[in-house]
């Protein structure tokens, strides 16, 4: 189930606030100028499934969102460690790249077609987890540090969404502070 979770940056143990309904965590989540949506999923897409499948079962969507965002260009992301060997020998390297709190230029724009993700979002002196589901659609403003967790056996499929054609480039900021914060457990 979507969860959103906030705590004080200084205090990871003490959640500030925790909402599992979509319509609350929305709105929290507005108020800091992020977009968490709910799209519909009626496509059969699980991960490791082609990503040219995957874009075509949600083109009327992709090109809407495409148009109003100014979006340059999508891809696909579809990991399925669970049955893939070759994904988990990688998934140690892959998780550790994103479990830094990094920064991008663009926004980060993810639909979760299938499967989950946690996004950690450092906010003044909040930090906001977002553990995405299928369905869920989430817009990470330009230049907000944040981590993304995969968990140790990732198994999803995400649209994601640039505003230019080489994709996003991390600025890491070297502060510690992800590895105070929660981490998906195994699936």
């Amino acid at each position: 189930m979507s969860t959103l979770t906030i705590y004080a940056d200084n205090n990871p143990a003490d959640a500030l606030f925790r909402s599992q309904d979509h319509a609350g965590i929305a709105l929290q989540l507005s108020k800091v100028g992020v977009c968490f949506e709910q799209w519909q999923t009626d496509q059969e897409i699980v991960a490791g499934d082609r990503p040219e499948s995957v874009l075509a079962a949600y083109k009327d969507d992709i090109e809407k969102l495409k148009a109003e965002g100014g979006y340059q260009t999508v891809d696909v992301i579809s990991l399925d460690a669970v049955s893939n060997p070759e994904v988990m020998a990688n998934v140690p390297t892959l998780r550790a790249k994103f479990l830094s709190e990094h920064r991008h230029s663009e926004d980060e724009v993810r639909f979760f077609v299938d499967g989950q993700g946690l996004f950690s979002l450092h906010l003044g002196d909040k930090v906001y987890e977002v553990l995405c589901q299928k369905g869920d659609l989430i817009s990470v403003p330009a230049n907000t540090p944040h981590w993304f967790d995969m968990g140790p056996t990732p198994k999803f499929v995400a649209i994601r969404f640039f505003n230019n054609t080489e994709g996003w480039v991390a600025h890491y900021t070297g502060s510690p502070i992800a590895d105070s914060f929660s981490r998906l457990e195994s699936q």
